[in-house]
Order: C-alpha cells, then structure tokens, then sequence
C-alpha cells in the first residue's frame, strides 16, 4: 500500500468527517492522518485518544515511561493525558486518528464504556489473526473510497465507513483488555426495536406472539415489551395491532379485496 496515494482521501476525510453520531454514541474526530516517512517527535499529550497504525517499517513507542517495539501491522493508542512519543531511525508509514465521545450526546452506557477505555492497560497490539486485522482494513478501505469524490452517495458511504472504523478501534482494545471474549459492546435498544419492526412488517398474517418475536431476537419477552415501551411509548401487542390496521387500510385503497378477505 503506497500511502502517498491516500493524501486525497485523507484531505476528504479532514473536510468532511468531523462528527460521527449513531446508536447511542456521538464521536468528534479531531483530525485523519496518514504518514508516508514518520521519524521522531517530541513527548507530548492529547486531551483525546489517538490511534496509530503502522502499515511498514520499524520504530518504537514510548507511552508513559513504558517502551513499546513497532513494527508492520502493529496498531497502538494514546489515551488522553498521557505523556508519549513516537521513535524511528528507518521511518514509519502510519495512519492515524484522533477522536473523543461527546458525553453530552451520548448515552450513559457508552460514557461507560469510553471510561473503561481510558483505563484499558493495553496500548500496544501486534494484529496477526483475521479477527484483529478487522480494524486495518475498514481503515484502508476507507482511505480508499474517500479518494473516490464522484461516487453516488460518497458522504454517507465514508461516514458510515468511518464510525465503523472508530467502533472497531475502540473495541479491538477493550476487548483484548477484557481477555477477549468477555467484554462485549451489547445491542442498543433501538437496534433491536429496528430489528422487531421489520420481523413485525414482514409477519402480519402470523400470529406474532410476544414470545415468538423474542425468541427471533434473542431476548427475553420482558426485555422486549420494555424495548417497545421505551422506543414507541405503547405495549408490544398495541404495536403489532396498529400495524395490521395500517396495511389493511392499504389493501383497502390498493386492492380489489372484499373486507373478510382483508
């Protein structure tokens, strides 16, 4: 990957992806970096995380008085606050982000979960198997299709693109500080109300039982009818009973049905 050739899409990523906000989460990305030949810089700090990636060479990382090794495919984060510096004698091509949530805007769980990540004990991270290359390759994959400006729908495919990215960066650490599989990021309410309306839409005819939908997704009936709750403001089966009035006043209007078929 010759990074001199992603200079247009990481000046497209700096005009135009600034705030991120989805499911919850609102992100402010301070700046998008890519770094064909990177030496030295001084010991300094941020007030945001940043994260690194280093696509060649070789060099090191210093992170609070802790000396870290970098080398091809090693991704490394500098949390707020922290004193850290960046070494090389050969050069490092690097790619690099700098993003913080914005607690006003975003929800308690997520607050929760980017202070988990400020005191995640892992900084450093050699990515060798396919589940931890993940990271790498939304963000060349980015990279790439913000050099493509002529493309239908370009701000909202590098958008999305980019909150993955951010999504992925975050939980790539949190994860492994968890001992991998015991942290995970859970399913927001209004995911999973998104999910039941369309399994809701598509089933009419059926019976629709609570249970049924629950079972779908993976959840408990009462966690369900809270979901529905919370996100609709009425019951479960008030909700699916809306809709089958919905779609037969449709097929009133837009078929040729006797009122019994309907």
């Amino acid at each position: 990957m010759n990074l001199n050739e992603y200079t247009a899409g990481k000046m497209a990523l700096n005009q135009i992806v600034h705030r991120l906000a989805h499911n919850g989460a609102s992100f402010y990305v301070h700046y998008w970096g890519v770094m064909p030949t990177h030496y030295d810089n001084l010991l300094h700090k941020h007030s945001f995380f940043e994260v690194c990636f280093v696509v060649d060479g070789e060099g090191e990382y210093i992170d609070d008085d802790c000396n870290y090794p970098l080398q091809k495919n090693t991704i490394f984060f500098s949390k707020p606050d922290v004193l850290h510096q960046i070494k090389s004698e050969s050069g490092l091509s690097l790619l690099y982000v700098a993003f913080e949530l914005i607690e006003s805007e975003s929800s308690d769980e997520w607050i929760k979960i980017m202070e988990e990540t400020k005191q995640c004990p892992e900084v450093i991270m050699n990515l060798k198997e396919d589940k931890d290359m993940m990271a790498a390759l939304i963000w060349k994959s980015l990279l790439i299709q913000a050099t493509k400006t002529e493309q239908a729908f370009f701000e909202e495919m590098i958008k999305n693109l980019a909150y993955s990215l951010i999504l992925s960066l975050v939980q790539t650490f949190v994860s492994h500080s968890h001992n991998d599989n015991q942290h995970t990021f859970p399913k927001t309410a209004s995911s999973l109300f998104n999910i039941a309306k369309l399994y809701i839409k598509d089933n009419l005819t059926q019976p629709l039982k609570l249970t049924d939908a629950a079972s779908h997704l993976h959840i408990s009936g009462r966690h369900l009818s809270r979901i529905f709750v919370l996100e609709s403001g009425v019951s479960y089966s008030e909700f699916v009973q809306n809709e089958r009035i919905q779609r037969a006043a449709t097929l009133l209007k837009t078929t040729d049905l006797s009122i019994k078929d309907i």
